[in-house]
């Protein structure tokens, strides 16, 4: 099981960290919000455990820009910040749970492992194949096959907006909502790139791509995904 500790304050950083590799978990621990958003982009991690005052991006922010990706990932807040309005805040932004400074080691240890069994349910449930329009798609291998019955492998980009867009099919997913969960907190691509990709997906899946069944644009707002 991996963990991301993100806790700018070094002594509690690595007493959690210590403890938690004692319970047998791999843990990657950083003190910065920019280099966590960093090590989310590009690896696994079976439970988040945020601080949330830190350098250049704070843990309510990390927890917005994960949940409008990644609905699986447990996400723990542990903070200093114990009035009601900010428990509430953190759990608004998609915290599933939420534990204050001082805080008793064992408490969070169950916490922790209680967060993590439930991480491992919900991958069991996750999406990896989804069928539309006799279009198949393995979110896990990035390979798809198209009604015509051809093989086309996807990049991680496009298999990462594709399943974003499915998840919230019949809903309109915003330009600014993509760019964030598929770029990045701050790496934004033009938003011509994510018409290409739209094109992308009819030309792939579509039987006439110039009038699109399943892939729309809605001018001046986002995308939809409908089937």
């Amino acid at each position: 099981m991996r963990i991301l500790l993100v806790e700018d304050e070094e002594a509690i950083r690595e007493a959690v960290k210590l403890n938690l590799e004692l319970e047998g978990y791999e843990v990657v621990a950083t003190g910065n919000g920019k280099k966590a958003l960093e090590y989310i982009g590009g690896q696994h991690f079976d439970l988040l455990l945020l601080d949330v005052m830190l350098p250049d991006v704070d843990g309510f922010s990390i927890t917005e820009q994960v949940r409008l990706s990644n609905t699986e990932t447990p996400i723990l807040i542990l903070t200093a910040k114990d009035m009601a309005q900010d428990r509430v805040a953190g759990l608004k932004k998609g915290a599933d749970d939420y534990l204050t400074k001082p805080f008793n080691l064992e408490e969070l240890l169950l916490r922790v492992s209680k967060l993590v069994r439930r991480s491992q349910r919900v991958k069991g449930e996750a999406l990896e194949m989804f069928e539309f329009g006799n279009n198949k798609v393995n979110f896990e291998t990035f390979e798809a096959t198209t009604f015509r019955g051809e093989q086309q492998m996807l990049t991680k980009k496009e298999a990462m907006l594709l399943k974003l867009l499915v998840e919230r099919k019949n809903e309109v997913v915003s330009r600014n909502q993509i760019l964030q969960a598929v770029w990045g907190y701050d790496v934004f691509p033009s938003t011509r790139t994510i018409d290409n990709f739209i094109l992308a997906f009819r030309k792939y899946f579509e039987k006439d791509p110039k009038n699109p069944v399943f892939f729309h644009s809605i001018r001046g707002v986002g995308y939809k995904f409908t089937m």
